[in-house]
């Protein structure tokens, strides 16, 4: 078997040899678990813990307790630490930073950015312990505050260099666990907290950096597998956030539906392509601020797109997920926006009618593919209640399609019995 095309290894039963190398391994990676948990229960969180928890990572990525560890060791001396005023109960909002150096991964970025951006303002400020309280102190002569003013932004520089070379570090850190397990949860989420550190601890254009750093990543791994569906809403947080005010970003909502189509040009079965595709279409429409005959010129060019890939693959099922997205948006909902809302019910008719002569097409050369006849079968009953709702009578038969996909796919037969009792009460 395989997946995505990658094909699985063949698995040997061990030799002797291999037994005790492997119960050897089984030891020491015990051992090494047995010293980090004992250093992290006396909370000793000193470099040693952190090297400690290097080599069990590499080991074993999957162990989330270990990278929780880690953070603690981090926020607990590598990373520079917030000044005594900027505590919650002392400081006032303009000077704390604490509303913004929680690490749990839950925590929402984008609902504080406003907060994010004053507490990096007063960044300087609040680590010189000039600021506390909300306002100044006298420290004596005007000459000795100038020396202290200097001292102070010369630490708070020093400070946030030093953070940038411990993140970026970290997230070096990972790279080559991602290469090795690109779907492992926790190191993504590793990723996504030091990240957010970068947010909360680092000028805004020093932040970007890291975060554009992130982009280009996230864009090798789709390169290296192009429907890793981790990297695919990865990447979705990581523009997100690149969008959100906390980065000063803007839209990148052109750049990304650009992307879909470069690697839907890849691989056409890339069904995380379409589905990213999907979600970015009305928001794409709405800041080009198109109107009705640009939504209708976009629907059409869409069918068009998807209706090529189709004679190429019918037999792909991400395809027909995106054409069944696109039939959704030429019938409507009442109560969701779509495409071109401004269609009347005889222009959905029609559509969905040319949809279905195109599909029929494809039995000319394609006659036993199950997912064929389905989207007959659907988009005949989709066209029965719209021609229905225009008052005209369709001359589509459900029902020939209905024959057809009971004997290509009879382990439904229960879902195919029910259509078949639908279509009889339609009838009636």
């Amino acid at each position: 078997m395989a997946s995505h095309g990658i094909p699985r290894t063949t698995r040997t039963a061990p030799t002797e040899e291999r037994r005790v190398q492997d119960l050897d391994r089984i030891a020491k990676y015990r051992e090494l678990e047995d010293s980090i948990r004992a250093k992290a229960s006396a909370n000793n969180y000193d470099p040693t813990l952190f090297q400690l928890t290097s080599k069990l990572l590499r080991l074993n990525p999957e162990y989330y307790t270990i990278w929780n560890v880690r953070r603690r060791c981090l926020i607990s001396g590598l990373l520079s630490a917030p000044s005594d005023g900027s505590s919650p109960s002392k400081a006032s909002p303009s000077s704390s930073r604490s509303g913004t150096t929680n690490p749990s991964l839950d925590s929402s970025l984008l609902s504080s950015s406003d907060a994010t951006q004053q507490d990096r303002d007063s960044q300087t400020a609040g680590k010189s312990g000039i600021i506390a309280d909300g306002g100044p102190k006298e420290t004596g002569s005007a000459g000795g505050r100038q020396q202290e003013d200097t001292t102070s932004s010369k630490t708070a520089h020093d400070d946030v260099e030093s953070d940038v070379n411990v993140l970026q570090s970290e997230l070096a850190f990972t790279i080559p666990l991602l290469l090795e397990f690109p779907k492992c949860y926790w190191i993504w989420k590793y990723r996504r907290w030091l990240l957010e550190q970068a947010i909360v601890r680092l000028p805004s254009a020093a932040a970007r950096k890291i975060w554009e750093a992130e982009l280009a990543l996230a864009s090798k791994m789709l390169t290296k597998d192009r429907r890793n569906f981790h990297a695919w809403g990865y990447r979705r947080y990581v523009v997100a956030t690149l969008e959100s005010p906390s980065l000063g970003g803007t839209s990148m909502v052109e750049d990304e539906f650009a992307y879909t189509t470069k690697m839907i040009g890849v691989d056409l079965s890339n069904f995380s392509a379409w589905h990213n595709r999907s979600q970015l279409i009305l928001r794409l429409l709405e800041e080009r601020r198109a109107d009705d005959v640009a939504r209708k010129a976009f629907l059409e060019q869409e069918l068009g797109i998807i209706g090529e890939a189709l004679n190429v693959g019918p037999e792909d099922q991400s395809l027909w997920y995106y054409h069944q997205y696109m039939i959704s948006q030429v019938v409507g909902h009442p109560s969701m926006p779509t495409i071109a809302p401004a269609l009347t019910a005889t222009e959905r008719a029609t559509y969905v009618r040319k949809e279905i002569d195109n599909i029929k097409d494809l039995l000319e050369d394609y006659q036993d593919i199950k997912l064929i006849y389905e989207a007959l079968l659907e988009y005949s009953l989709v066209l029965r209640s719209l021609e229905e709702q225009g008052r005209n009578e369709s001359d589509e038969n459900p029902h020939q399609w209905l024959a057809e996909v009971r004997k290509l796919d009879p382990m439904r037969a229960g879902r195919w019995d029910d259509i078949e009792k639908q279509l009889g009460s339609d009838h009636q």
